[in-house]
């Protein structure tokens, strides 16, 4: 098969000493920046950007793809080990994983979190090998019309499929929208939101945007916290799971990565649904719901193998269509966008070495992660017994350095304080940030594209859906904004039903 030799020249590619050696520095990153509360792997990969200027670009993205996926099996040891999420996706972790480690099971529960992760892993990474091609295959087929829509769909799907409010959301993807405005006009070459600055004549570069949004504002909001933490200690010993373990937890990893790599396709969903749902659906599915919440083995299954899951499912929409299926995927994006690479349907066959070389990136990336967590999550864990206070320094600092390196202007600089302030006061106003970050990778392509389709239809809509491929995504991106407001009136519809039915109790008694 045509996919099974790609993959196998993405091996050749992925195991040369330079590339290994790089996936190994991004999971074992990726591991650290996940098991600190309050970075996470978004975070960290826009803070590390500046560190791949000069690298070749599949050595630089397989060490931010690393980064990206071994965040989700660091985020498991704060759970576990302190009851503090070290990223979003890891909030159901806590749930049990905690419980788990006061009855002395940490051992067991972080290596269940490790096999899961591992399995929906690889699980997804196949899936990847196969559906990348043929959406990329299917996507060839667009055109203007289609790119702006689907570039739209991804901003709306982020809003209405996300955990926060739809309408905080829109603002959060406006807000990016206004940023990715400011320079100089595409087409006509005048300048636009400039206030008469010769540095804002380029525009806004994404780096200050992304290390400001995600990096800075998670260090000032941390700090406002203190972060008083002292783990449980594990021992290697204590790892071992039984035949016991493994037979009450083996299908809460299947259904769990399932779950994660479907919700993972989908734009905006990303890791911390993924992880939530496949919770709620296993409590559902387990002969003891009653253990969820007082320290369920399969209940960290489950969680851990779908957000795992999920973040190699958002990889999907990214390769084959240009479009981040997350957070993390945006900055991956925008990586691509920095080192010269154009994404979208044209990537898998103009830069068949890169994707493929990433690809096979993930099962090598995979494999390392599972041999450090259950033999070295012990040591990792001794992490966590750092102050953070001692961190936020050092954080800072080489936030800025970064900034400065991409212009050597200390401009970017100061913007990417303000974009720190901005995304703080995100951050305590619940308006996800996420949207804004795609919103800024995305508006280049929905402008040009755009402005392409009213020229060929000489200023009519019509182009729009003209095409059943156009008309179809048109429906999807209407049926993401309507669906927010579905929700509302499904939920006042049946807290009317519930305030009926205690109208009728009372009147009854």
């Amino acid at each position: 098969m045509d996919v099974l030799a790609s993959l196998a020249q993405g091996f050749e590619v992925a195991f040369t000493p330079t590339n290994l050696l790089f996936v190994l520095i991004g999971v074992t990153l990726g591991q650290l920046i996940g098991a600190l509360p309050g970075i996470g792997p978004s975070a960290g990969m826009a803070l590390l950007l500046p560190v791949t200027f000069g690298l070749e670009p599949v050595t630089a993205l397989v060490m931010l793809a690393g980064i990206m996926y071994g965040g989700m099996y660091g985020g498991t040891l704060t759970s576990v080990l302190v009851n503090v999420p070290g990223e979003a996706a890891s909030v159901m972790t806590a749930v049990d994983g905690n419980q788990l480690a006061r009855k002395g099971r940490a051992g067991q529960a972080l290596a269940v979190a490790a096999i899961g992760s591992f399995i929906a892993g690889v699980g997804a990474v196949i899936a990847l090998v196969f559906l990348t091609p043929a959406l990329s295959a299917f996507a060839l087929r667009f055109s203007a019309p289609e790119y702006f829509l689907l570039a739209l769909l991804g901003i709306t799907a982020t809003a209405s499929l996300g955990t926060g409010s739809p309408v905080k959301a829109m603002i959060g993807a406006v807000l990016g929208l206004m940023i990715a405005l400011v320079g100089t006009d595409p087409i006509q070459g005048t300048e636009r939101l400039t206030f008469g600055s010769l540095d804002l004549m380029e525009g806004i570069d994404f780096l200050p945007v992304a290390i400001g949004i995600f990096g800075i504002a998670e260090i000032f909001a941390s700090m406002e916290e203190p972060q008083n933490m002292q783990p449980v200690k594990t021992r290697l010993k204590d790892m071992w799971l039984t035949a016991k373990d493994w037979a009450e937890c083996r299908m809460a990893i299947l259904r769990g990565g399932l779950i994660g790599f479907v919700i993972g396709l989908m734009p905006g969903a990303g890791p911390t649904v993924a992880s939530l749902l496949a919770y709620v659906v296993e409590k559902k599915a387990s002969r003891h719901p009653e253990r969820f919440g007082h320290g369920a083995l399969d209940g960290v299954a489950a969680a851990e193998s779908a957000n795992n899951s999920a973040a190699h499912g958002a990889m999907v929409p990214m390769l084959a269509l240009g479009i981040p299926g997350s957070a993390s995927t945006a900055v991956l994006l925008a990586a691509l966008v920095l080192l010269g690479i154009r994404p979208g349907p044209m990537l898998l066959t103009e830069q068949a070495d890169l994707v493929w070389g990433l690809i096979a990136s993930m099962f090598i990336g995979n494999v390392i992660l599972l041999i450090m967590n259950l033999p070295m999550a012990p040591l990792f864990a001794s992490v966590l017994r750092i102050p953070y206070s001692y961190l936020v320094p050092g954080i800072l600092i080489i936030s800025l350095v970064g900034a400065y390196a991409v212009s050597l202007s200390l401009f970017n600089v100061g913007l990417t304080l303000a974009f720190g302030v901005i995304g703080y006061l995100m951050i305590r106003a619940d308006i996800p940030r996420a949207p804004l970050v795609l919103a800024v990778v995305l508006a280049q392509l929905m402008e040009t594209s755009l402005r392409q389709s009213l020229m060929l239809s000489e200023g009519s809509l019509s182009i729009f859906v003209e095409r059943p491929l156009s008309a179809v995504l048109a429906l999807l991106v209407i049926g993401s904004l309507a669906l927010p407001v579905v929700n509302v009136l499904l939920a006042r519809r049946a807290a009317r039903r519930a305030g009926v039915d205690r109208l009728v109790s009372h009147s009854s008694d």
